[in-house]
């Protein structure tokens, strides 16, 4: 017996609250969560599956995991798939078993209508600390994965509604600060819980069976919805290349090229030829290029569409084991995140030359890490600070880029300063735009962001991950790049000490870190720049005088 035709007034009441659940999975991390990236940062995420695996909704947080949580389905399912119980709940962190770096840890959540089960919860979450060889396990400077921190293959954390003490005793022995990370563990514990709740009232009202149907009729809508998109692009391909500033441990070019092809309603990605791996730990997983790809992607769809797995379907990503967009064992991925963000920008180079019309120019190139750890002053215990800098986007064909606000592939947040310097150590001595920064074009690039912060404590592991030093965020349409980032040192004698992109140092009482992400590209010949949005600029000290002669050919 056929099913019946999807309903689609039905489909999008049950879509909204499929998505009403995620979002409020997500409040429910950001309410109970200890640790200030989860907290404030906002590095996590929520979704849920079908009882096949599907993705049918993600809260409003990092894209970039959406794309992530297919492969780590299929991995636990491979695995678990035969043994699932109400009341189990999973977790793992593992490059190699479907996770996408160490720090982000998943806790995945089988829900069941009595014993049938009806689908997924999921969460996404990066741990301030998950052990490893520096506070914050994530250094850029990391050669393998077990320098990064405790490995968890998929394993049960809860069994049958109880916990599973030895996995909790073993994180508990194998991270610097416990009750962060143990905290926001249960925080994403609590999540799966308030979706199985919502999720299993949801299966009372319309039925398992109808429930179940109408998951696979929004997947299938979203691929619809993207395919016809992909469709009205004319057929083509294109080449981008771009580049990392440095393999994590030195100064070197690391290409990453990308081939985008458009074919009838599919598109194909080809990153097969992107440099070898390397030997820091900037190598990603597949699965996180993927994700990175899919974003790229959805930024250039016109048409609004619903949060499921159906928008992958029609796109094909194909990579090479052992290259830096693919590691293997024992490659360290810590820092992969901005390999991963240079993937999307070397997908948009190649979009824009296919549908020019759709995509921006290169915003900052990702976000920028600054971890700092110590033992607190007041012998009180250690102390990690994950500090996310974010917010500059290239000029669109719509609009000039965003000044201060997220990249709008991770949809992470600045550190609160008053967070900041309640919680830890540090002062943070100056938080804001940087003039002249944007690169100029009809639309402007988004400015960069100075952040500066100063050292209360002796011996004080920094980490940092930047990029965009060597390879200036590119302009499109005739647009010019932005600013490059830097990085300084400030030291109480006056000394000015110029740091790359990427290191791990050890910084005492007093010494100021100075951080510069990049200026975001323009879009659009300059010439072509509304005279009155440049007198605005310079009242609202964007851009300086002379900067507007020089680039705009404006003299007030």
């Amino acid at each position: 017996m056929s099913r019946p035709a999807p309903d689609p007034i039905t489909q999008q009441i049950v879509g909204n609250a499929l998505a009403s659940i995620a979002d409020e999975m997500a409040t429910t991390i950001f309410r109970t969560a200890h640790s200030t990236v989860v907290r404030d940062g906002m590095d996590f995420s929520a979704a849920l599956c079908d009882p096949n695996g599907e993705t049918v909704a993600q809260a409003v947080t990092v894209p970039f995991h959406l794309g992530a949580v297919p492969h780590a389905m299929s991995c636990l399912l491979a695995k678990w798939g035969h043994a699932l119980r109400p009341g189990d709940v999973f977790v793992m962190n593992d490059p190699f078993d479907g996770g996408i770096h160490l720090q982000d840890i998943f806790v995945f959540k089988p829900v069941f209508s009595g014993e049938t089960l009806i689908g997924f919860a999921t969460t996404t979450a990066h741990h301030g600390d998950v052990g490893g060889r520096l506070p914050g396990s994530a250094a850029c400077d990391n050669t393998e994965i077990f320098q990064e921190g405790i490995r968890l293959p998929w394993l049960r954390l809860y069994d049958r509604g109880e916990p599973v003490d030895a996995i909790f005793e073993v994180i508990r022995a194998n991270v610097r600060i416990p009750r962060m990370t143990l905290g926001d563990l249960s925080a994403q514990v609590a999540a799966t819980s308030v979706a199985e709740r919502e999720l299993q009232a949801l299966a009372r009202r319309y039925g398992v069976e109808r429930l179940a149907e109408l998951m696979t009729d929004l997947v299938e809508h979203t691929e619809r919805l993207v395919r016809q998109e992909i469709a009205s692009w004319p057929d083509g391909s294109a080449t981008f290349t771009d580049y990392l500033d440095s393999d994590g441990i030195e100064r070197r070019d690391v290409r990453i090229t990308a081939t985008v092809t458009i074919a009838g309603d599919e598109l194909t990605a080809d990153l097969t030829d992107c440099a070898p791996m390397v030997a820091g730990a900037l190598n990603s997983t597949r699965s996180f290029i993927q994700a990175c790809v899919y974003q790229a992607v959805r930024a250039a769809l016109a048409v609004e569409i619903p949060n499921t797995s159906g928008a992958f379907r029609p796109i094909r990503v194909l990579t090479t084991p052992g290259t830096v967009v693919e590691v293997v064992m024992p490659g360290a991925s810590s820092m992969r995140g901005v390999t991963g963000f240079r993937a999307l920008d070397a997908i948009q180079g190649a979009l824009a030359q296919l549908v020019p019309s759709r995509v921006g120019a290169a915003g900052e190139g990702g976000n920028t890490l600054a971890v700092f750890g110590a033992n607190r002053p007041d012998g009180s215990g250690r102390f990690i600070f994950y500090e996310l800098v974010v917010g500059t986007w290239g000029g669109t064909p719509q609009a000039d880029g965003n000044d201060g606000l997220t990249n709008p592939a991770s949809l992470a947040a600045n550190i609160p300063v008053e967070v900041a310097e309640s919680e830890f150590p540090i002062l943070v001595e100056r938080y804001g735009l940087v003039p002249d920064s944007g690169g100029a074009g009809k639309h402007r690039g988004g400015l960069a962001i100075e952040r500066v912060w100063r050292c209360l404590t002796p011996e004080t592991s920094l980490i940092v991950r930047s990029d965009r030093a060597a390879h200036a965020p590119y302009g499109l349409q005739g647009g010019l790049p932005g600013v490059v980032s830097s990085n300084l040192l400030l030291r109480p004698d006056g000394t000015k000490v110029v740091l790359p992109s990427m290191f791990s140092t050890t910084i005492g009482v007093d010494e100021v870190f100075v951080h510069r992400t990049a200026g975001g590209g323009g879009w659009g010949d300059p010439a072509e720049r509304d005279p009155q949005r440049i007198a605005e600029d310079v009242a609202d000290g964007k851009v300086t005088r002379a900067a507007a002669l020089a680039d705009y050919g404006w003299d007030g």
